[in-house]
């Protein structure tokens, strides 16, 4: 697995609309498997009810993990629309 940390700089954090696109994109990214990791809770990207219940909020350090075919793509573009949200 190899992962990357992001700030999530959201004044409104990750809110349903957000995270809505978030978790489209990831099903997008199959085969790779996407996390996401605040604190000690670990959660699979690809799941609207699990990506929400971290609830994340602007500072959030969040760590994204990808694993499997097109990790590295997935990670990548993951990352990208985590920073990119503001």
């Amino acid at each position: 697995m190899i992962s990357k940390e992001v700030i999530l700089a959201a004044s409104e954090g990750l809110h349903a609309r957000p995270a809505g696109e978030l978790v489209k994109m990831v099903k997008g990214l199959a085969p790779a498997k996407v996390t996401l990791t605040c604190g000690a809770k670990t959660v699979n990207a690809a799941s609207m009810l699990s990506v929400l219940s971290l609830g994340l909020k602007s500072g959030s350090s969040i760590v994204v993990g990808a694993e499997g075919d097109n990790a590295q793509e997935a990670l990548t573009q993951v990352v990208q629309f985590i920073a990119s949200l503001s």
